[in-house]
């Protein structure tokens, strides 16, 4: 089985300041891994990183998607190839609908695979089964991009893109910030819904209480740029229970 996404000893910089020491992680189809540390430790440059964001000088190592090289492509391109970055913090587009941009970004990634764009009406019936399969709101396809949309709100709409794109790779960048129980239940619901023997995701939190809901195949701790432990869904529970300190004479 070829992995979809390898980490093979990643060294990052950001300006002056190296950020990931040589780490190294792979991703199967159809695992759930989730990527724990405390703040500084590189979790989300790991997924800035692989989502292609500028700002970002990897010195060595690689990263391989389906076993080419991620690194030589441009962030339209892993989107293409099916790699999807949920934000943690998803900007507002003003004088955008929701419904417009999903449909530019849908057939930009269908023109860029050599697949026929979807006209209106066909994305329109897309886009109302995928969202009522999820049981969000019609109304929030006519609304700005994010504009004015709670945290949950927000996070409903990534799901709602994941959906739609049906991505190979799904990066959730702590995708429980900032959100109450009720709409973490109900992202987290969501993302189970679109797990699949096909397609991985990497769950990056501070938190175990995300992974109450998500349950993880793999759990890795993160330190000071590496990661120092890995282990199945207890490892969280762990964590929770003794905190993060332990972990740095290991980093």
């Amino acid at each position: 089985m070829t992995a979809l996404l390898e980490m093979k000893d990643l060294k990052v910089r950001v300006e002056d300041n190296e950020i990931l020491h040589g780490l190294t992680l792979t991703v199967n189809p159809g695992e759930v891994h989730a990527i724990m540390g405390p703040n500084g430790s590189g979790k989300s440059t790991l997924s800035h990183v692989i989502a292609g964001k500028p700002g970002y000088e990897v010195t060595d190592g690689q990263i391989l998607f389906r076993g080419e090289d991620l690194l030589e492509m441009e962030p339209d391109e892993r989107a293409a190839k099916g790699l999807f970055l949920a934000f943690q913090y998803p900007v507002e587009i003003p004088g955008v609908t929701t419904w417009n941009f999903l449909h530019t970004a849908l057939n930009a990634q269908r023109k860029a695979r050599g697949e026929s764009q979807l006209s209106s009406p066909e994305f329109l019936k897309k886009v109302r089964e995928v969202a009522k399969s999820l049981n969000i709101p019609q109304d929030m396809l006519k609304r700005g991009v994010n504009v004015g949309f709670s945290g949950g709100e927000k996070k409903r709409n990534e799901i709602l893109q994941m959906a739609l794109f049906e991505p190979a790779v799904c990066i959730l960048d702590e995708m429980d910030s900032g959100l109450d129980i009720d709409a973490l239940r109900i992202a987290a619901d969501g993302v189970n819904a679109l797990r699949s023997p096909d397609r991985a995701m990497v769950v990056i939190t501070h938190y175990q209480r995300l992974l109450n809901y998500i349950i993880p195949d793999f759990v890795h701790v993160m330190s000071k740029g590496r990661v120092v432990k890995s282990g199945g869904k207890d490892l969280a529970l762990e964590l929770e229970a003794s905190g993060y300190t332990q972990f740095e004479d290991a980093a």
